[in-house]
Formats: structure tokens, C-alpha cells, sequence
């Protein structure tokens, strides 16, 4: 027993020796908590003889539980295969599996991932002649998935107007065909697993008696259906044992509900709660940080990380003129700490947005450095920028025949797989691309694109709406108007006339899709700026490219990019965080929505609380957006960590104390917040564009003084416009252009 409690701190030996009854650990980032809820297991079965058969140990992800199931394996000599350790969906599964014929379920059930239940989404809605234009499968998808996590029925869900109607009634459609099919989706699972226990008391109760010890890990990530499901399997004489921290609560979007904490804490009488602040991972400065950031949150259950190590480096804070600037920056650090002997594995970089990523991967390319995307896609392997550089490849060469399959359905226009097996066979027959034998099929025997382009020509006729037909008028109309547009218009004209902009507005993770598809944009325009052949051919190539290098294996040393939310869970030894923005973090969205602003600020402690010793805050004065620059102020959050714990790099200018400005609940002005915040600001912060064509970063210049120099910054319009030259003999200076009199060279 002693060998098993060796190497734990007061709290944690007081949380693993608890008393058999039920408790709230609160457990900070980095307290080790895996170690405590393993050991705790291991110590009821060792010291208390409880068997592996009554214990029920939930996890959130089937990685952890694998984990779990390993670490007490080494720490025990007897066999824990009786011990039910799993998932939530993994767990009702099994228990489902065991009561088919109670759950009205057909032994041999299958489970349908997300495509699959669109799938049969799809098939219902169409069965039922609903227009997919008006009522689109995704978001029927959402609904139902909605309705279930709140532990709906579709005649249980409260009808309020005539949409909501519509969606009970597809809602019901698609569970009878379910039903009928003998299949269940993930909500379904936990949902019928649910009714199970609550519509027959005897199991619940076989249950209940049976599990006299019940675990769960990340409490604070529970959806309130899944507490309500551990409260039916907790008897009057059960031991719940939770492990959680509030202040990590960020996946509301999944339905997480921290207030389950705080239910549980009435529900099982929890008289007292156990904390473990002690962290085994960062140094003493950035948890100084996180805690002053996140004492800001209200309602929070109240505790205080602290280390015995020392306090380390200063967060360090680039203020940086533009987004490449930004990223620039960061691949020179990089550098500069591979140098010292960190690997790249063990560096984190970190952003809010998906679409961050993009200038990042550009820079790292273009360095030659090794990269990973952590629990995500490269930039040029999302799925909405394959489609749109799949019809950027069908403007520039309507022969790809991969990019033809690509697209030539999506978004849909009623092309079905018969008519592609058609497509298919002709093309074979003729010997040539699918796109002759759609203009084939399409115009008819010789009259390859003649019936196509005269209905470009004549703006009276309507393009047909469907089929193979409607794909080449597409492609041929999209080839005819973008002949003479720039590379960037193009892309937008694209995204517009293809629909792919409409699709993804109305998709659920439309937003962060859309944010991806802008950034294409940007991509494009830095692109331009940057080689000597701006042709639509030419970016495809250069996509290409960039797309296959750099992207190493999980046993390889490569850099760590991922979206905060990713990064949950990790740790290294340094951590760099970009793009604290208003507006991009915290995030816009996050302004209007309840607790948003929290959930945001959950995120940055999140973030912060992944670093062992390095931490570096990052922000631009201006990004490109949509291919337009458009200009920022720091995050709020900065201003939330004291001045003291932080170092300035290179500033162009000082940041200030950002005002918290309170959003009244029926804000719908159409100007954004962060256009409130910037009204505020003094003038000192705003930055302004001058003649970039004349006076851009990277110009070298002569000035009749102090010489030859080249341009590194710039701010202010008009007559305070002014440039920040570094000079070969006399370092770096602020100029104004009024009165310099550069001569470019």
C-alpha cells in the first residue's frame, strides 16, 4: 500500500484514501489527476477488496480509457476484466448490447457514425419530398442530434412555429425509419440507454446495486443528459467519485454543462471539496497568469494553481505589425529555441481559429521547418478548400478528371450514381475526360459547348436546374466570366456562382468552413504578392506543393499546430499563442452569446496552462481578411494579466488597458464590437494604411542622413503617416514621411 501512495502529495493522498462515499475532486491543469483517479481504483480494490465487477469508471475519450485500463493493470496483480471502463457511448452501447429486446432494439443493431445518419437523413427527406433548399440535411442533422442530447423525443419537443413543426415531423420520420432499419446514431445511444433505466426499474436497480463505485473523468465536460444517466445508475449506497475542473469547461458547443459540478455538489451532498492546486508541469509565472486571468469568471468554483519550481521566464509579448509579421516571428523563435536543444515535437503552437493556421503553415514552408496539425487537416487538405481548389482546377483544365469527380455533385444538383456510371462508361468509350463526355451528353454529338455557351451569351435563358446539364453550364458560364478577372476575383466569383459559400452558410460548422474559404482568399493574395507568376495555373501548383511538404507522422519531430480547443489534455515546453485579437480572441460570436465571454476566457487559461516554461503572447495590428486588411486592437485578455509577468518584445507601441464594454442582450447593431472597442481607443492605437505600393515593408530606402535602410514598419495616414526604417549604420528609427524625403532604391 505504501508503494502505491509513494510519490503523492498530501491532496492527492487524501482524494485516492477517501471514505467510501461520494466526492468532488477539483483538480487543476497539470495536477497530475489520470495518477489520482487510477490509483484511487487501484487502492479500493487492493486495500477495501472491492471487486474490478462493482466498479464503473467513465472517461470522455477512448484513448483515456485504453490508458486507464493500462495504468491500473501495472499497478495491480489481478485480472480487471470485469471492470466496466469506457466512454459514455461506449458504455451505453454495452449495456444496450446486453438488453437489446428491453431497449426495442434487434440484436445485431448497428451504430451510424455522422455520414452515415446524414445519409439516411437524406434518404428520409427525400422519401418525404422535402425541398433540400429550404429544409437542408445538415441542419435537420442538428436538430435531432439537439433534441436527443436534451433527452427529446421528437413529440417532446416544444413547438413554437412553423419550422420548428416542420423538424419535429422530419425528426419523427427519421427515427421511424431507424426503427425500421435496426440502427441507432451516437445521441441515440446514450438517449435510449437512458429511457432504458428510467422505463424499467428492476435493471436500474441491477445496476445500481451493482456499481457500488463510479468514477468519472472531466466531470466538467458532462452534457446534462449524461449526468442525468450516472444519476440513475448511482444507488442510495453508491460511492460517486468525480474529477473535474470548471475552469477547463470549453466544449458548450458539445453541450457541456458546468453546472453540473455545482448540481452534484447538492444532489450527493458533497460537505466539503477536495483541491488539488499543486501543478507538476508549468513554472511559477505562467500560473500567476492563468490564475489572475481566470479569477475574472464569476461563479466559479474557487481555487489557486501553485508550484514548487521556480517562477521562470516572463511571458513574452510580440506586438506585431501584420499577421506575416506575426508569423514570421514565430518561425524565427522556433528556430531560435530548436537551436537550444527543445524539439519540435515539444513546441505548441496555438490559435483560436482554424483559419489562423494558414499563414502559419505558408510560413513554416516557406522555412523549410517539419509541422504537424494536431487533431486536424493542413490548410490545403480541408475538405471545403479541396472543393474550392477542385473548381478552381475545372476553371483553369475542365479535363481533372479528380476534380470533376470532386465537385461534379456537391453541392448537390441531382447527380446521382447511375448517371456517373454513365458519365463514366462514355467517357471510356470515346477515350477521353469526363468533361468531353459531359459536353457530350450535355450539347449533344459534336456540339461540344456550342448549346452551353450560346446560353452564356444570352442572358434570357435559365440555366437547367439539374443533373449533368446543369454542371457544365456551371463550369462553362464560371470559365466565360472569370477570363478576364483577377486571380482573387476569381476565387470570390467562385465561391458565390459555385454554391459553395450558400452550402456552408448553412452548415453547422459553416462559420469556421466560411473563415477557411475567406482565408483562400488571403492565401491568393499573398501569393501574388509574393511570385512573379500570379496566373490561376500557377497558385494550383503552388498549392499543390505547399500542401505535400512538411507534414510529418505522429513519430516524428515536427512542430505542434492546433485551435486551443485541440490542445486540451497536452503539454510543451513552449507554447506560442497567436492572434490575440478582439474579435478573433476572444472570438466575435462570443460577444452576444450568454457566458460566451467566460467560455472564451476558459480557452486562454486553457492555453496558457499547456506550457512548462516558455510562453509567447502574439498579436497583429492588422490582418488580411477576405483579402482586404483590415485592422485590430489586443485582446482584452492581455490587459487581465498583470504587467509584471509579462515582456514586451520589440514593441512598434505600447498596448493600453483595453475598457470592458457591456453588451446590452438585444444588441443587434450592425456594428461590431470590436468597431466599438476601436471608437474608444485613443488614437495612439490605431494603425492606419499608407502608399504600400511605394513605402511597403521590406522597401529599401536612402535618406540624405543616416543612408541606405529598409523599411520594417509603418503606421498613421496623411501627414502622421510615418515608417519605422532599419538603417545599415545608425539602427532602427521612426520617420515621418512629410519630412523624410526617402529616396526608394
Amino acid at each position: 500500500m505504501s508503494l502505491l501512495l509513494s510519490g503523492l502529495n498530501n491532496e492527492q493522498v487524501k482524494a485516492v484514501t477517501l471514505e467510501e462515499k461520494s466526492a468532488l475532486v477539483l483538480a487543476g491543469a497539470g495536477s497530475g489527476k489520470t495518477r489520482v483517479l487510477t490509483t484511487r481504483i487501484s487502492y479500493l480494490i487492493q486495500s477495501r477488496q472491492v471487486s474490478p465487477h462493482n466498479i464503473l469508471a467513465v472517461t470522455f475519450t477512448n484513448k483515456a480509457a485504453k490508458e486507464m485500463r493500462a495504468r491500473i493493470s501495472n499497478m495491480l496483480p489481478i485480472n480487471i476484466q470485469g471492470m466496466w471502463v469506457g466512454t459514455f457511448h461506449s458504455l451505453c452501447n454495452r449495456m444496450l448490447r446486453a438488453h437489446y429486446q428491453d431497449a426495442g432494439l434487434p440484436q445485431a443493431f448497428q451504430i451510424l457514425d455522422s455520414s452515415d445518419q446524414l445519409a439516411v437523413i437524406k434518404r428520409v427527406l427525400k422519401d418525404i419530398n422535402v425541398d433540400n433548399e429550404k429544409f437542408t440535411p445538415r441542419q435537420v442533422q442538428w436538430f435531432i442530434n439537439n433534441a436527443k442530447d436534451d433527452g427529446l423525443r421528437g413529440l417532446q419537443v416544444e413547438v413554437y412555429d412553423d419550422f420548428t413543426r416542420k423538424m419535429v415531423e422530419f425528426y419523427l420520420a427519421y427515427e421511424q425509419q431507424c426503427n425500421k432499419e435496426g440502427v441507432v446514431d451516437f445521441s441515440e445511444l446514450l438517449l435510449r440507454s437512458y429511457e432504458l433505466l428510467i422505463r424499467n426499474e428492476v435493471l436500474q436497480k441491477h445496476y445500481s446495486s451493482r456499481f457500488i463505485h463510479i468514477l468519472v473523468d472531466e466531470f466538467q465536460d458532462t452534457s446534462q443528459l449524461q449526468y442525468k444517466w450516472l444519476r440513475l445508475l448511482a444507488g442510495s449506497e453508491s460511492s460517486v467519485f468525480v474529477v473535474g475542473d470548471d475552469d477547463q469547461s470549453i466544449y458548450a458547443f458539445r453541450g457541456a454543462n458546468t453546472g453540473n459540478m455545482k448540481e452534484f455538489k447538492r444532489d450527493f451532498h458533497i460537505s466539503g471539496v477536495i483541491k488539488l492546486e499543486q501543478n507538476y508541469r508549468s513554472h511559477g509565472n505562467i500560473l500567476d497568469a492563468a490564475n489572475t486571468l481566470i479569477r475574472n469568471n464569476n461563479g466559479r468554483l474557487d481555487k489557486n494553481l501553485w508550484t514548487a519550481e521556480d517562477h521562470g521566464e516572463l511571458l513574452k509579448v510580440y506586438n506585431a505589425p501584420t499577421d506575416l509579421d506575426e508569423a514570421s516571428f514565430i518561425v524565427n523563435e522556433v528556430k531560435s529555441l530548436h537551436t537550444e536543444g527543445v524539439r519540435f515535437s515539444k513546441i505548441g503552437v496555438l490559435y483560436r481559429s482554424n483559419a489562423q493556421s494558414r499563414v502559419l503553415e505558408h510560413a513554416l514552408f516557406n522555412a523549410s521547418l517539419s509541422y504537424r496539425v494536431y487533431g486536424g487537416l493542413r490548410f490545403f487538405e480541408r475538405q471545403e478548400v479541396k472543393h474550392a481548389l477542385a473548381y478552381l482546377r475545372m476553371i483553369a483544365n475542365p479535363d481533372d478528371d479528380n476534380a470533376l469527380l470532386r465537385i461534379i455533385n456537391f453541392p448537390t444538383r441531382g447527380i446521382g450514381a447511375r448517371s456517373l456510371e454513365q458519365l463514366q462508361d462514355s467517357a471510356k468509350e470515346q477515350g477521353g475526360s469526363l468533361w468531353q463526355a459531359a459536353l457530350e451528353m450535355s450539347c449533344g454529338k459534336g456540339g461540344k459547348g456550342r448549346s452551353s455557351a450560346s446560353r452564356i451569351e444570352n442572358k434570357n435563358i435559365d440555366a437547367p436546374r439539374k443533373g449533368i446539364n446543369s454542371f457544365v453550364f456551371l463550369i462553362e458560364s464560371m470559365r466565360h466570366d472569370c477570363s478576364e478577372l483577377s486571380l482573387p476575383e476569381i476565387v470570390d466569383h467562385m465561391l458565390v456562382h459555385s454554391g459553395l459559400a450558400d452550402y456552408y452558410n448553412n452548415h453547422r460548422e459553416g462559420a469556421n468552413r466560411l473563415e477557411n474559404l475567406n482565408e483562400l482568399i488571403n492565401a491568393i493574395t499573398i501569393y501574388i504578392q509574393e511570385s512573379e507568376d500570379s496566373s490561376l495555373t500557377a497558385f494550383l501548383a503552388h498549392a499543390s506543393l505547399e500542401a505535400g511538404e512538411y507534414q510529418n507522422s505522429d513519430n516524428q519531430d515536427a512542430i505542434q499546430l492546433m485551435t486551443v480547443h485541440s490542445a486540451k489534455g497536452l503539454e510543451f515546453h513552449s507554447v506560442f499563442l497567436s492572434g490575440l485579437e478582439e474579435g478573433l480572441f476572444p472570438h466575435d460570436n462570443s460577444y452576444n452569446e450568454a457566458g460566451g465571454l467566460e467560455e472564451e476566457r476558459r480557452l486562454m487559461y486553457v492555453a496558457l496552462t499547456r506550457a512548462q516554461q516558455r510562453v509567447y503572447l502574439s498579436f497583429a495590428q492588422s490582418r488580411m481578411l477576405h483579402g482586404q486588411t483590415h485592422y485590430n486592437v489586443p485582446s482584452r485578455f492581455l490587459n487581465e494579466i498583470p504587467k509584471n509577468l509579462l515582456k514586451v518584445l520589440h514593441p512598434i507601441q505600447e498596448f493600453e488597458d483595453i475598457e470592458e464594454i457591456s453588451i446590452d442582450s438585444n444588441y443587434r447593431d450592425n456594428v461590431s464590437v470590436k468597431d466599438s472597442i476601436l471608437k474608444k481607443k485613443s488614437s495612439s492605437l490605431e494603425v492606419h494604411a499608407i502608399d504600400s505600393s511605394k513605402w511597403n515593408i521590406g522597401k529599401r530606402v536612402v535618406h540624405k542622413k543616416f543612408g541606405v535602410g529598409v523599411i520594417v514598419s509603418y503606421e498613421g495616414a496623411g501627414v502622421d503617416a510615418r515608417v519605422q526604417v532599419k538603417f545599415n549604420e545608425y539602427g532602427t528609427k521612426w520617420l515621418s514621411l512629410e519630412y523624410a524625403k526617402f529616396l526608394s532604391i
